[in-house]
C-alpha cells in the first residue's frame, strides 16, 4: 500500500472517481471530478484518506449509513448520495450517450426521468443471524459484511416503518448463521417477503415462523425459497389500474414512478397497433396496460408469472384480447415470420439484453419497436443490430430507478 495525492478526471460507469497515473488509471470511490484527494493505494485502488479540494457538485449525504463525511461510505446500498442532483443526472445520461456512441450510435437522447427518495417499492435486503441480534441490510462494498440499518432514503415509508417486522420474519426463518437474502415487495395489500438460500425449515420451525406472521400486521404474504409460508392476504400491485398479485419473490420494477414512465413512452409508441408483441412480458407490466389498445401476445420463459399475468387478463373487463406462449427466448426465440401478425413488438429483457432475438427482429416487417432495458450497453447492441436491420431510432429516454447509483434504465423507440 502507498499514500499519494491525485486529482479526479472523470467518473468512471461504476460511478468511482478516475485519476490518471503513470501505470494507469487509479479508481476512486465516492470522489468527484475536479477534486485533488490523498489516498491510500492499493495496485489500481483508492481509498480517500482525506479531500485537498473538494468538488462544488460534493454534497452531505442524506443517510447516516453511507458515511457521514460522504467518502466514508459504509452502506453498500448507495454510491453516489455525496453528488448533487443535477451533476448526477447527467451522469446518468452520459453513461447511456456513451454506451450508444459505442455501436456508433448518436441518436438525440432526452433529459433523463429522476428519481425521488422514498419512491422504492422492490428492496432486496442482506440479512444474517449472530450470536447477538438479526442484521438486516445491506453488503458493505465488495464485501460479505452486513451493514445494519435503521433509515434508507431511497425505500418507501411502508417498508422502514416495518423494519423491526421484517426483522422478526427473517429471525424466525434463519436456520444458521449463513447470510441469506430478503425480498421487500410493497403491495396494495401489505408487503410481500420473499426469502431465499435458506436451508429448509423443520415442522416444529414452519409453525413458529407462521405463527410470528400472524401475530405482524402490514404482511401480505411469506415465501421460503420460492415456496408460499404463508399468505395472509394476497399480494396486490396495479399495472395501470390493473390489479395482479405477482408469483413469490417475481419481478416488478423497483419504483412505481419509473414503471409508469415506462409504461406511457411504450403506449405512446405502440398508437393505435391492433396486434402487438410483448416479449419477456413478466407478470404484465406493459402486456396488460397493451391490452387496452389491442391484441397482445405475451411471451415469458417464466410459468408462474406468465399465470399471473393470464389471470388478471381473465378478470379484468374490457381489455382486448391477450394470448400468452411460455417460451425462453434466450434459447428460441421468435423466428422472423413469427411476426408477420404484429404491428408493434416490445422487449423488456434482463441485462443480458436480447442479441438473438433482435437479429430475427431486425429481419421482420414490424413497424414499430419499442426496447426497455437496465443495461445501456446491451441495449446499444441490440439497437445496432435492429438499425443495421433497417430501422431508424425515434427516442431514447433514460429512466433513474435506482437512486444514487449507476444503474439506469432506457426506453428506446424505433420504426421501420
Amino acid at each position: 500500500m502507498s499514500t499519494e495525492t491525485v486529482t479526479i478526471e472523470k467518473l468512471g460507469a461504476q460511478g468511482d472517481g478516475i485519476a490518471g497515473s503513470a501505470g494507469g488509471p487509479i479508481y476512486v470511490p465516492f470522489s468527484l471530478p475536479g477534486e485533488t484527494v490523498a489516498i491510500a493505494r492499493v495496485k489500481s485502488q483508492g481509498t480517500i484518506m482525506s479531500i485537498a479540494t473538494p468538488s462544488p457538485d460534493r454534497q452531505e449525504p442524506p443517510c447516516r449509513h453511507f458515511g457521514p463525511d460522504g467518502v466514508n461510505g459504509t452502506c453498500g446500498g448507495c454510491t453516489l448520495q455525496h453528488m448533487t442532483d443535477s451533476p448526477y443526472r447527467a451522469f446518468k445520461r452520459q453513461l447511456v450517450i456513451d454506451a450508444l456512441k459505442s455501436k456508433g450510435l448518436t441518436p438525440e437522447v432526452g433529459e433523463i426521468v429522476p428519481a425521488r427518495p422514498g419512491e422504492r417499492r422492490r428492496v432486496v435486503f442482506a440479512a444474517r443471524k449472530t450470536e447477538k441480534d438479526m442484521l438486516i441490510g445491506f453488503n458493505q462494498a465488495e464485501s460479505h459484511h452486513i451493514v445494519a440499518i435503521e433509515e434508507c432514503p431511497i425505500s418507501s415509508a411502508g417498508i422502514i416503518a416495518r423494519l423491526p417486522a421484517i426483522r422478526a420474519i427473517a429471525a424466525a426463518l434463519a436456520t444458521n448463521a449463513e447470510p441469506f437474502r430478503v425480498s421487500v415487495l410493497e403491495t396494495l395489500s401489505g408487503l410481500d417477503i420473499a426469502v431465499d438460500e435458506v436451508k429448509k425449515l423443520s415442522d416444529a420451525q414452519r409453525r413458529k415462523a407462521v405463527e410470528i406472521v400472524l401475530g405482524l400486521r402490514g404482511i401480505a404474504r411469506v415465501s421460503l425459497n420460492g415456496e408460499i409460508l404463508i399468505e395472509p392476504s394476497k399480494p396486490l400491485v396495479d399495472f395501470g389500474g390493473i390489479q395482479v398479485s405477482p408469483p413469490p419473490g417475481g419481478f416488478t420494477q423497483a419504483t412505481k414512478p419509473a414503471e409508469e414512465a415506462m409504461a406511457e413512452l411504450v403506449l405512446a409508441h405502440a398508437g393505435k397497433a391492433k396486434r402487438i408483441a410483448d416479449l419477456f412480458a413478466g407478470a404484465g407490466t406493459f402486456s396488460l396496460r397493451l391490452a387496452r389498445i389491442g391484441r397482445v401476445h405475451a411471451v415469458e420463459a417464466e410459468a408462474k408469472a406468465l399465470a399471473a399475468l393470464d389471470h388478471a387478463a381473465r378478470n379484468t373487463p374490457g381489455l382486448k384480447p391477450v394470448s400468452i406462449e411460455r417460451r425462453d427466448l434466450f434459447r428460441r426465440p421468435l423466428m422472423t415470420q413469427e411476426f408477420k401478425p404484429y404491428d408493434a413488438v416490445i422487449f423488456d429483457p434482463p441485462r443480458a439484453g436480447a442479441e438473438f432475438q433482435c437479429k430475427e427482429l431486425a429481419r421482420s416487417s414490424v413497424k414499430k419497436i419499442a426496447a426497455v432495458s437496465c443495461n445501456p450497453l446491451t441495449l446499444a447492441r441490440d439497437l445496432a443490430i435492429l438499425v443495421e436491420g433497417g430501422y431508424r431510432i425515434t427516442g431514447v429516454t433514460p429512466i433513474d430507478q435506482f437512486l444514487w447509483t449507476s444503474h439506469v434504465e432506457v426506453v428506446a423507440t424505433l420504426e421501420k
